[in-house]
């Protein structure tokens, strides 16, 4: 019996768990000579015991028996179909959601790459986005995140046009802004138009974004544990600026006119959270009100800026997050449904709690959140035929 029965659900964030191998494929000699010097690959070696251990979980009989029933239960690496592709649909079937857009989980914020060495950033973005189209060719159900630095404008604009080529179901950049130029540059234009004729969105996701300067975790105190029980990731302080950086970014695509000029392109933010959404619409419309005097920019704009969220601005809540509430602020078109499967932060059921907090929310709006955001959000990236399968449909 799967885990979601009688409702199409449409998963806008899950995760492939690459062991520190997954590029070898997809990197030339000179390139995974690089790759290996990375502060991150150091700090973890690839030599280490995390591939040997993670495929002796995997292929102990007595472990894959109980994967089916342990599908929200296990994380991680010892999660079916974490990081092998061909034990993802299986997954996806216990799981019951019609369909998963996937993410990256090792390879999140290009490994520093895109301010560093931008010329590495796009053939590291290069191999990356092979990667993801490679695991999620086993299952059409399956929609790869291709990776987009912004660093350079015409190496931004040729990853985009190979990843699209290649298959890639949504083009992902950074939410924090490149080093020396906006991201709504006019350069850009072309990323933009590329995207909306393909009938793909452009997403955001966390891992890239600003991070929280350190000195706030040296507050003469004991160390407080993480979100994951260690002392390395995030914490209640860390966890409040994440949607900072795309809450800028996103205004300045909208006040320098992007989402005017390219009104059928659709952007998300991903695992960025969605409490901030109400709360920032309205603080836009009021900048908008300020500055429009002396801006020709906003005086450009056909809408309010909270009329273009509205319209192409897609955006997850966490599972801890009340959201009736946030459709209830924001508009029943902005919110839908993800799991983060096979992350902890994803919890072991989400459904339940998303629905404690939609107990008063209009059941249309509800449809929407499971289902109809994502087929909006998607566009062509989500094929006509699994968009709402008869199967999943409620009895």
């Amino acid at each position: 019996m799967p885990y979601v029965e009688n409702r199409i659900v449409h998963d806008a964030d899950s995760h492939l768990m690459e062991l520190t191998d997954c590029l070898d494929d997809f990197l030339d000699a000179r390139t995974r000579a690089a790759y290996d010097e990375l502060p991150k690959v150091k700090a973890w070696p690839r030599d280490g015991d995390l591939v040997k251990k993670s495929n002796a979980v995997q292929d102990d009989p007595a472990f894959r028996e109980g994967a089916i029933d342990n599908i929200l239960l296990r994380k991680d690496y010892a999660a079916l179909g974490a990081f092998r592709k061909q034990d993802r649909p299986a997954a996806l079937d216990a799981l019951g959601f019609s369909s998963q857009l996937i993410f990256t989980t090792w390879c999140l914020g290009n490994f520093g790459l895109d301010d560093t060495r931008p010329d590495l950033a796009y053939t590291m973005a290069e191999a990356h986005n092979r990667m993801m189209v490679d695991f999620c060719s086993v299952d059409r159900r399956f929609l790869a995140t291709a990776y987009v630095p912004l660093a350079d404008f015409e190496g931004a604009i040729q990853t985009a046009r190979k990843a699209i080529a290649r298959g890639a179901k949504a083009l992902m950049i950074p939410s924090v802004c490149p080093k020396g130029h906006s991201p709504s540059h006019i350069a850009f234009e072309p990323l933009w138009a590329m995207a909306q004729e393909a009938g793909l969105p452009i997403v955001f996701h966390v891992g890239g974004e600003e991070k929280i300067n350190p000195a706030y975790f040296n507050n003469g105190l004991p160390k407080v544990k993480d979100f994951h029980g260690g002392e390395e990731n995030f914490t209640s302080v860390s966890y409040m600026p994440i949607p900072h950086s795309v809450m800028t970014t996103m205004v300045a695509l909208i006040f320098d006119g992007v989402l005017d000029r390219h009104p059928k392109l659709k952007f998300g933010a991903i695992e960025l959270g969605a409490s901030w959404v109400p709360g920032w619409m309205r603080n836009m419309d009021s900048a908008a009100q300020a500055f429009i005097k002396n801006e020709d920019r906003l005086k450009k704009l056909s809408l309010k800026p909270s009329e273009y969220v509205r319209r192409q601005v897609r955006a997850t809540p966490y599972p801890h997050e009340d959201v009736g509430w946030i459709i209830a602020n924001a508009g029943e078109e902005v919110a839908l449904f993800s799991s983060d499967f096979p992350h902890v932060e994803g919890g072991r059921n989400p459904l339940k709690r998303f629905n404690e907090s939609l107990a008063n929310t209009p059941a249309r709006a509800v449809e929407r959140f499971y289902c109809d955001n994502f087929i909006d959000l998607m566009g062509e990236g989500l094929a006509a035929d699994l968009r709402r399968p008869a199967h999943a449909s409620a009895a």
